[in-house]
């Protein structure tokens, strides 16, 4: 993923509370659930940061996440790093709607350019891993 690339962007409606999926997004034992089984602790607030191991088969991924926005029940934007490598991005999560439905806007903005060499680095994994994790949050709030 490189700076000059167009940034991943993912729309999705759900069929739930903004309320519940905002719960989705930024309670630990619900993110361990839809998102990343081994995130320690997360917290909605600006400065938190967490790290977690990734096992993506032939390479693992020290994940260093870090709120750096929150706007409670509507935003919350994090930056993204792996431990080892260069780069660096945004995970901005929007959030709209009422009690009975709601609309996510993920967005994946690059700060610092990643390798090139990496696979897991490249555009097309990086849009084809948030179209997952999407599809995930929907099985785990519509279950």
């Amino acid at each position: 993923m490189k700076q000059s690339e167009p940034t991943v962007v993912i729309d999705k409606e759900f069929s739930c509370s903004r309320h519940a999926l905002w719960q989705a997004l930024v309670d630990p034992e619900k993110m361990r659930q839809w998102f990343f089984p081994d995130i320690s602790d997360f917290r909605a607030e600006v400065g938190f940061s967490t790290e977690f191991m990734v096992d993506a088969g032939e390479r693992q991924f020290l994940h260093q996440w870090e709120v750096t926005e929150v706007v409670p029940g509507e935003m919350i934007a994090y930056r993204w790093r792996y431990a080892c490598y260069a780069g660096a991005a945004q995970s901005v999560f929007e959030i709209s709607g009422n009690d009975s439905s709601s609309f996510l806007r993920l967005s994946f903005p690059v700060e610092e350019d990643f390798p090139d060499e990496i696979p897991e680095f490249t555009r097309e994994a990086c849009l084809g891993g948030w179209e997952y994790f999407t599809g995930e949050l929907g099985r785990f709030i519509e279950a």
